[in-house]
C-alpha cells in the first residue's frame, strides 16, 4: 500500500502543510560469492534504486515496519540484527505537494528466506547487489546502506 490510511485522514485535515512522521530503513544483508550483498529495490514513484523503507503505523515498533515493509516490497524475510541509525530527513517534497519529514530508524537486517521480487506496487525490481557494485543512488539511501554496514557498537544518531 503506497499510502496508509492514517496518512491520508491526517491530508484530509492538513492538507500539503508538512507532516512528521515515523519511518523505518531495512538494510538487507546477505553473503554472497565474494563478500556481503545488499538488497535493493528499484522504487516505482522516481525509478531509483533504495534500501526498503517505509512509514511507521501508529502502534507499531519501528523494527517490526522494517520486516513488514521487507515481506511486502520485496517478498523477503529478514531479522533485524540493531539498529544502526537514528536520523532526521531532509523534508521531502511530493509531486503532489505534500511535504514531510521523517525520523527515519535505519535498521541492520540478515535475509533468512525469499526470492527478491517486487510485491506491493511500489517497486518494480527487487535484487541483491555485492556491496562494492551497489548501482547509482541518490545519495541520503547510500548514507543509510553505509552506515548500517559500518562495524560499529553503537547507533549512531543524527548526522554521521
Amino acid at each position: 500500500m503506497p499510502t496508509p490510511d492514517f496518512v491520508l485522514a491526517l491530508r484530509a485535515k492538513v492538507g500539503h502543510d508538512m507532516l512528521w512522521l515515523s519511518g523505518a530503513t531495512a538494510v538487507i544483508v546477505r553473503p554472497g560469492p565474494g563478500g556481503d550483498e545488499v538488497l535493493l529495490v528499484k522504487r516505482s514513484d522516481d525509478g531509483n534504486w533504495s534500501p526498503i523503507a517505509g512509514i511507521v503505523d501508529p502502534g507499531e515498533d519501528p523494527h517490526v515496519t522494517a520486516v513488514r515493509e521487507a515481506a511486502e516490497e520485496a517478498c523477503v524475510e529478514v531479522q533485524v540484527q540493531r539498529l544502526a541509525w537514528l536520523n532526521v530527513t531532509e523534508p521531502v517534497s511530493y509531486a503532489n505537494g505534500d511535504v514531510t519529514q521523517y525520523i527515519d530508524h535505519t535498521f541492520l537486517c540478515r535475509w533468512i528466506a525469499g526470492e527478491p521480487r517486487p510485491g506491493d506496487g511500489e517497486a518494480t525490481d527487487a535484487r541483491f547487489f555485492a556491496v562494492d557494485a551497489l548501482p547509482d543512488m541518490p545519495a541520503n539511501y547510500l548514507e543509510r546502506i553505509q552506515v548500517a554496514l559500518q562495524d560499529r557498537p553503537d547507533t549512531a544518531l543524527g548526522g554521521r
